[in-house]
């Protein structure tokens, strides 16, 4: 497992060493001891989730202002952009965010940890996603920040307009957003 730190150091691109032939291939896709040394943390991880959408979905960037989740998140069928970004207020990178392709293809892994909020969108056809959490999902503390949202100028590679959810169609701007201390 080759672990990668992004523009901000806590959110870490990994990828897996993958073997194959013409047979097929095998990676190991979790190791909690790996993962450990490789993030330098140590959350365990308590929900495994599997979902898909379909292109264009753009999911606005969602966190839990109590319970909050770390997230390591997998595509296993097509390609997205995936984004993290820090909402603690006291952290020297507050309000930056950093993107990556996840994709079947390159089996990458993005570790978003606990006070950054997460989002993505679709860029095939569709996408299934595996992501671990390290706290269970609470609906009544999940918050969401505009997708759009000037301040975070966030650079999404989709042509066209997104689809989105009711919820994310009425994200707050950072400003207006509860954020992590």
């Amino acid at each position: 497992m080759k672990a990668m730190r992004l523009a901000i150091p806590e959110v870490v691109l990994i990828e897996p060493q993958v073997f194959g032939d013409a047979r097929g291939f095998f990676f190991e896709s979790f190791n909690q001891k790996t993962f450990n040394e490789a993030t330098g943390t140590n959350h365990p991880f308590v929900q495994d989730n599997h979902s898909r959408s379909s292109q264009g979905v753009l999911r606005g960037l969602h966190y839990q202002i109590r319970q909050p989740q770390g997230k390591l998140v997998r595509v296993t069928r097509g390609k997205v952009w995936d984004v993290a970004v820090d909402i603690r207020k006291s952290s020297p990178t507050f309000g930056q965010w950093v993107g990556a392709e996840l994709s079947e293809d390159n089996q990458h892994q993005l570790w978003v940890p606990p006070g950054f909020a997460h989002g993505f969108v679709v860029l095939s056809e569709s996408a299934d996603f595996l992501y671990k959490t390290t706290d269970y999902y609470a609906p009544e503390h999940e918050r969401c920040i505009a997708w759009n949202d000037p301040q975070l100028a966030i650079r999404w590679p989709y042509e066209g307009e997104p689809r989105l959810s009711a919820k994310d169609a009425q994200g707050l701007t950072l400003a207006a957003a509860e954020v992590f201390v």
